[in-house]
């Protein structure tokens, strides 16, 4: 996807989730043409997904988001829009990745990517704990899900809130809470959640055919 930018004065996001890439690349560009944005990211994702996200000034990304879905139509997987969005959700769908102690690790999946997202930032919102990690489609069969580090009651409280954000029950796969995550696994997912790297990894970096 295209860099996501956001300046202090930007104060909303709104994405949509596609499941057809034609149909997608046709609605981004009617919510381009809609209203004048600050930014906006595109792009494939598994399985088959097309994705856009935008951002810029509430009533501006609204009136994209509306023009986004009405050009759509029966493509549209799923909506988001954040107006104030929390900065460690923009920081981690930028790609930040959060290291660090915590008690305890919570863990959001959802079926959606709109899902993750909305839930990530009702979680970050609701209490005091670390965005550790978003990870959207891509690599997980079109799922999304993220990280959550804190104390084991901040942890607790924060995935209950993310999931309660969510619309849709349905859309979740899992909502779970782990205390005392086992020094190894940390270490594991501190490094990255994709297996196939952490195996080479262990074999230093050497790939055997």
């Amino acid at each position: 996807m295209g860099k996501l930018r956001l300046s202090a004065q930007e104060t909303a996001i709104a994405l949509i989730e596609f499941n057809s890439i034609g149909c997608g690349i046709r609605a981004g560009d009617a919510m381009a043409k809609k209203a004048p944005l600050d930014s906006l990211a595109a792009g494939t994702v598994q399985p088959g997904k097309f994705l856009v996200l935008i951002s810029g000034e509430v009533a501006a990304v609204q009136e994209a988001l509306q023009a986004g879905v009405e050009t759509g139509a029966g493509s549209v997987v799923g909506t988001l829009i954040l107006p104030y969005v929390h900065r460690d959700v923009l920081a981690a769908l930028r790609g930040r990745r959060v290291t660090g102690p915590g008690e305890a690790l919570g863990v959001i999946e959802t079926r959606r990517v709109v899902d993750t997202i909305l839930a990530a930032d009702a979680a970050v919102k609701g209490a005091e704990v670390s965005l550790r990690e978003i990870r959207l489609a891509d690599g997980l069969g079109g799922h999304a899900f993220c990280l959550l580090h804190g104390r084991v009651p901040d942890v607790e409280a924060s995935v209950e809130i993310g999931v309660q954000a969510l619309g849709d029950p349905a859309q979740i796969i899992s909502a779970v809470v782990i205390p005392q995550l086992d020094a190894d696994l940390d270490a594991n997912l501190t490094a990255g959640t994709i297996f196939s790297d952490r195996m080479l990894a262990s074999s230093g970096g050497q790939r055997y055919t």
